[in-house]
């Protein structure tokens, strides 16, 4: 598929999405939206993909992952067109979530907005220490649309998240670091390849298991405790099924290296 206002790299275990309207420091629109579905759709059924890193194109002297939604495109539409594109966005970003891969933001800048709800939809965010977070949606008398007054309590807890809804201010990435919010702060040089790095790393482990971690976390976080134990203990018999746990407890007994099958 070609893409007007996206990139997708990379042809190996790592690929590469990167958010590319640079004239609008990258902000999300429907287009933009619906191009993100499509090669989030292609990668999750993409079995060779082990991880991805997603980031947002040069912007020139204001850097920026995503500056937010599009709010001229916004301005325009109505109540109906407001709602849909809100259900857009979320069901966008539940695949960016629910990937069987992990999916790493790389945030230089702006992550303002729809910009700071995609950050939090991938599973580890790194940041540069220019980057900034917020979701400042009240100062233009409207509220998140893209889940992020769902995501942002579960990452940050409730009081900070309220803080930061209510007061529509951003943070800086120390901050953010602080509060938890991303999990680490760079010099922008240093950004991306640490994120290709850890990309790399990740993709290298034990592919059921990768998965199989991702799908305890991401479901269990909304699910009540028990609950929860109880998909973690189906998922570690599952697993125990494979050639892999077998590849991989063989491997640490006789002190080799495993071989990932997949299977």
């Amino acid at each position: 598929m070609t893409y007007q206002n996206i990139l997708v790299d990379g042809s190996g275990a790592v690929r590469t999405l990167v958010v590319n309207r640079p004239a609008k420091l990258n902000a999300l629109d429907r287009a933009t939206l619906l191009e993100i579905r499509a090669a989030m759709t292609a990668a999750v059924a993409d079995a060779s993909i082990g991880a991805m890193v997603v980031t947002g194109a040069e912007t020139g002297k204001k850097p920026s992952f995503v500056a937010g939604a599009d709010i001229a495109a916004m301005k325009a539409m109505s109540a109906v067109e407001l709602r849909e594109f809100a259900a857009l966005g979320q069901s966008t970003f539940d695949l960016v979530e629910q990937a069987p891969f992990p999916v790493i933001a790389a945030v230089n800048g702006f992550a303002l907005g729809g910009g700071c709800e995609l950050s939090m939809a991938c599973h580890i965010r790194l940041a540069s220490e220019h980057a900034l977070f917020g979701q400042p949606e009240i100062n233009l008398g409207i509220i998140p649309g893209f889940a992020g007054s769902q995501r942002l309590p579960r990452i940050v807890g409730r009081s900070k998240a309220l803080e930061m809804l209510l007061g529509g201010d951003p943070i800086k990435a120390d901050e953010a670091l602080r509060i938890g919010l991303v999990s680490t702060v760079l010099p922008a040089a240093e950004l991306l390849p640490k994120a290709m790095e850890l990309a790399a790393k990740f993709a290298a482990k034990a592919p059921v298991a990768r998965r199989y971690i991702l799908d305890c976390v991401v479901r269990g976080a909304s699910m009540p405790f028990a609950d929860a134990q109880r998909v973690e203990a189906d998922l570690f018999g599952l697993v125990g099924s494979t050639e892999d746990v077998r590849a991989g407890l063989g491997a640490f007994l006789d002190r080799t290296t495993a071989v990932w099958q997949g299977r």
